[in-house]
């Protein structure tokens, strides 16, 4: 654990300006920006317009993305109750430095696991099920005065999201590999049973 801790600590401490920069276009925090949820829902947007999708086919973006993220939160949540592990910050300040501070803000629940991470992973695996490897300019944060981004595929873009929380202090590098593989198995549930549901 002191180990998870430090890698935090270290990471935080010696961040490039890139690095900080993912923090910070991810932070998605609440009252200020698109939480994660809405930040993917920006991405599906972006995409509906990219692959001039029609009625039927963004209705289905929508719908599965949209139950897989509700899924993802439920089951990030349950878990973060169930566990209750301490943030970083909390950790680090009793046993590594009392004054060390977080690039962005520390949420007040729960660390285990990273709900970026669980949701970001539910989401990147519905829309590389529904139309595989895309290559598309994220331009979520363009109103907050943040450059674009561009990614080669959800999964990269999920990746970059659930490191984002590294980078920024808020997460042990477990919650987060965890996290992405526990939103794949969600995305992976809420598709199965779409199938189930359109066959019958």
């Amino acid at each position: 654990f002191y180990e998870q801790a430090n890698d935090v600590y270290q990471m935080v401490n010696n961040l490039t300006t890139e690095q900080g920069d993912i923090a910070r276009y991810w932070a998605n925090s609440p009252g200020e920006t698109a939480t994660p949820p809405g930040h993917w829902l920006a991405i599906m947007n972006q995409i509906a317009e990219l692959r001039g999708l029609n009625l039927e086919q963004a209705a289905e973006m929508y719908a599965l993305t949209g139950i897989a993220i509700g899924d993802a939160f439920i089951s990030a949540w349950q878990a973060k109750y169930q566990d209750q592990l301490v943030r970083p910050v909390t950790y680090i300040r009793a046993y590594i430095d009392p004054d060390w501070q977080t690039l962005i803000g520390t949420p007040p629940f729960p660390e285990y696991p990273s709900g970026h991470s669980v949701v970001s992973g539910a989401a990147a695996a519905v829309l590389t099920d529904l139309f595989g490897e895309v290559t598309f300019l994220d331009t979520a944060q363009s109103p907050l005065g943040l450059p674009p981004r561009t990614f080669d595929s959800f999964d990269e873009a999920a990746q970059e999201a659930a490191l984002s929380r590294l980078y920024g202090g808020v997460h042990f590098r477990e919650a987060i590999d965890n996290g992405i593989e526990q939103g794949r198995c969600v995305a992976e549930e809420t598709l199965r049973r779409a199938v189930i549901h359109r066959s019958s």
